[in-house]
């Protein structure tokens, strides 16, 4: 495992926020969960942009090390409860594609196919969506998009065929064709198919409120899915980035202009209580970054995004990272979690949104804030 004692402050923030996660996070605390696994991933990421052998190799064998907690010699993997139909635990998944193609571990291979084999029975709307999860049936929440979205794409990329892009193309059009709003050109945090939750609108079946981890989410989902579609398949590829592309007003719209940052409720800026939340947006920098860096958005529009974007992370270095004097950084003002139903129930209301724990380094927020960096380093 890597020993990080003093973090060497001239490299860039990105490999900073790796650093001080790595220096952090031990083995026995990995979890098979959603957020472990987007911290780890991002960490993989900064890999990729270091020099080749030497520190790439060290955070890859830290990413197996912490991968192999929870995956099996016989490829089970720890934890993980197939039978309760949960996207959120699709998401860790992601990483096995990178660990199967640098070891030839058959282990993750056999992983990957379990998690398939969820979607595969995964139930679903009567319009075709996946349900986010078991317990909250009808029920399609922008969360899931992300969970499921990149991990499915990049399953039908490398061993699927493209009637599964079909799929995956239509989870994004359907919700935003039932969740978006049209004044706004937000869209909503969910939308329950059956209209039978406290929390849907009776007409539309939509969420009160536009969340902001929610909406980012979704658009870190759309980014990163385009990056597995065959440019042969110009239909699907031409409905995810228009998708995209009409999300670029709202943001820009909605961006605090003093701090450049977004709100934990999104158009609810000026209301006691609201607060600007560091995972969302932290999730915007990092889908308009690559919009612009994959050519989706173009000319005005994305010089529009630009703006945009460098403004937020200069808000994020700005108003919610700290440094110790070890040169470790934190990163503050991060929702710990939000959600609809359950129990106790969760109403979905404004005051619902902003009562939910603010946290230091939270993995949904270092996890984004690390593919953030990434991106504002390219640019």
């Amino acid at each position: 495992m890597m020993q990080i004692n003093a973090i060497d402050k001239s490299k860039p923030l990105s490999e900073r926020m790796a650093l001080s996660v790595i220096k952090r996070y031990t083995p026995d605390q990995v979890k098979w969960h959603y957020e472990h696994g987007l911290v780890i991933q991002s960490i993989y990421a900064v890999a990729n942009t270091v020099d080749k052998g030497g520190a790439a190799d060290d955070y890859r064998r830290w990413v197996k090390t912490m991968y192999d907690t929870k995956i099996q010699d016989d490829g089970s993997i720890a934890t993980y409860r197939g039978d309760e139909f949960n996207l959120d635990q699709i998401n860790p998944g992601k990483q096995l594609f990178d660990l199967y193609r640098d070891s030839g571990e058959r282990k993750y291979r056999t992983a990957i196919e379990t998690l398939r084999d969820q979607l595969r029975h995964h139930p679903r709307t009567k319009s075709d969506g996946f349900w986010h999860k078991q317990i909250y049936p009808w029920q399609m929440w922008l969360d899931g998009l992300y969970m499921q979205g990149p991990f499915y794409a990049r399953y039908a990329a490398e061993y699927g065929s493209a009637e599964d892009f079909t799929d995956i193309v239509h989870q994004f059009v359907l919700i935003e064709s039932k969740a978006r709003d049209e004044k706004t050109g937000l869209i909503y945090h969910a939308w329950d198919e059956s209209r039978e939750q406290k929390w849907a609108n009776p007409q539309t079946g939509c969420s009160p409120h536009f969340w902001g981890r929610a909406l980012g989410w979704y658009c870190m989902a759309l980014v990163d899915v385009l990056d597995f579609i065959p440019p042969a398949l110009q239909k699907e590829r031409e409905a995810l980035i228009a998708i995209a592309c009409r999300l670029i007003a709202p943001l820009e719209h909605f961006q605090d202009t003093e701090s450049g940052l977004w709100y934990q409720v999104l158009d609810q800026g000026e209301r006691e209580k609201n607060y600007l939340e560091a995972s969302g947006s932290s999730m915007f920098v990092y889908f308009l970054y690559k919009m612009i860096r994959k050519g989706y958005a173009q000319g005005s529009i994305a010089a529009g995004a630009k703006k945009t974007a460098a403004a937020a992370y200069e808000g994020l270095r700005g108003c919610l990272l700290r440094e110790d004097p070890s040169g470790e950084l934190h990163l503050d003002g991060i929702c710990s979690v939000a959600g609809l139903g359950g129990v106790p129930y969760r109403d979905g209301s404004y005051s619902y949104y902003v009562s939910e724990a603010v946290v230091t380094d939270d993995f949904k927020g270092v996890g984004p804030f690390i593919l953030a960096s990434l991106e504002h380093e390219r640019a």
